[in-house]
C-alpha cells in the first residue's frame, strides 16, 4: 500500500524568541499558519526494518540528517514497529528557507506512517513525539493557524483566517537556522511583537489588526548577515504589499495582501528582483 502526504509550507505571522533554557532549547511565542505551497510525501511500507528515503531534490540529504528519515526511525523505534518505509519526497518548498519545509516533510512522515503502520496515535501524541526532530515539527503536525509556545510543543489551534493572498520571495541565499539561533543577543533589548494582539486579531477575523501585530525578533540578526532580505521586504511594500516581513530565521520574506489583483502585481513586480518568487495562499481548512 502507497499513500501520499501533503506537506505544506508554514509561515510565522509572528515570532518572540522568550529565552533560552539551561539545556540550549530556546522558549518561543509564535503564530503560525500554513500556506499552499506543498511538499508531497510518497510513503509505503516494507518488510525489512530498513528506511529508506529519495527525492527529486539535489539539495536534501537522503541519510540520518534528513528529517523526515529521523521521524520514520524515531516512529519506529516508540512504536516497536518491525517494518520498514520508503519514503519519497517531492519538493517544492525550497531548502533553508524559514518556510519549515524540512519539518513539514517530517510532519508529513509522521501522520503518514500512523495510517500505514496502523498505530491510531492522535496528532498530540505525534506532535509531542515530533519535538525531538525539530522545534517546527509538533506544529507541522496540525499544518494549521495556531499560537505556538514552549519549546515549539505547545500547540493552541486559533480559528480560520479572514481570507488574504501571500506573496514569497527566496534570496539566492540558504540561511542556517541553528547559527541564528546562537546569535540571538538575549542579554540585549529584544524586539517583541504584540503575540496576544494577534491572536485577538485573529479571533475576530480583522485583518488590518493582523498587519499591525506582525512582527519577528528573528529578522534583525538574520538581516545583518543578508541585507538582501531588508532591500525585498522594501519592495515588496514599494509594490503595494500590505504588510511584509521574513519567515523564521530566513531568507524568505513575505507579503501579505488583500486583493489578488495586488497580490498578483506584487509577485509579478518581485519576479524581477528575486530568483524565487511564489503567490500562495493560507490553507484555510488545515490539511482539509
Amino acid at each position: 500500500m502507497e499513500i501520499t502526504e501533503r506537506a505544506p509550507a508554514k509561515i510565522n505571522l509572528s515570532l518572540d524568541a522568550l529565552f533560552q533554557h539551561a539545556d540550549g532549547e530556546h522558549e518561543w511565542k509564535m503564530v503560525m499558519t500554513s500556506v499552499d505551497l506543498t511538499d508531497y510525501v510518497e510513503l509505503s511500507t516494507t518488510t525489512s526494518r530498513q528506511i529508506k528515503v529519495t527525492t527529486d531534490s539535489g539539495f536534501l540529504p537522503v541519510d540520518q540528517r534528513n528529517l523526515a528519515f529521523q521521524a520514520a526511525r524515531l516512529l519506529q523505534r516508540k512504536a516497536g514497529i518491525t517494518r520498514g518505509a520508503r519514503i519519497h519526497i517531492r519538493k517544492q518548498i525550497p531548502v533553508a528557507a524559514g518556510l519549515g519545509g524540512g519539518s513539514s516533510d517530517a510532519a508529513a512522515v509522521l501522520r503518514g506512517l500512523n495510517r500505514l503502520w496502523q498505530l491510531n496515535w492522535s496528532l498530540a501524541d505525534l506532535a509531542h513525539l515530533g519535538l525531538a526532530i525539530d522545534s517546527d515539527v509538533p506544529y507541522c503536525v496540525y499544518s494549521q493557524t495556531a499560537l505556538v509556545t514552549g519549546r515549539g510543543d505547545e500547540i493552541t489551534l486559533l480559528p480560520k483566517l479572514p481570507p488574504f493572498w501571500v506573496v514569497l520571495a527566496k534570496p539566492n541565499a540558504s540561511v542556517s537556522t541553528p547559527s541564528i539561533l546562537r546569535s540571538i543577543p538575549y542579554d540585549q533589548q529584544l524586539n517583541h511583537p504584540p503575540i496576544e494582539q494577534m491572536v485577538t486579531a485573529i479571533k475576530q477575523g480583522n485583518y488590518e489588526q493582523i498587519l499591525t501585530s506582525m512582527g519577528n525578533t528573528l529578522e534583525a540578526i538574520t538581516s545583518q548577515r543578508y541585507p538582501q532580505i531588508k532591500q525585498l521586504r522594501q519592495k515588496m511594500q514599494q509594490f503595494g504589499a500590505d504588510a511584509a516581513q521574513m519567515s523564521g530565521s530566513g531568507p524568505t520574506v513575505f507579503g501579505l495582501c488583500a486583493k489578488y489583483s495586488r497580490a498578483q502585481h506584487v509577485f509579478n513586480s518581485m519576479k524581477g528582483f528575486c530568483p524565487e518568487v511564489y503567490l500562495v495562499r493560507p490553507l484555510l481548512n488545515g490539511l482539509n
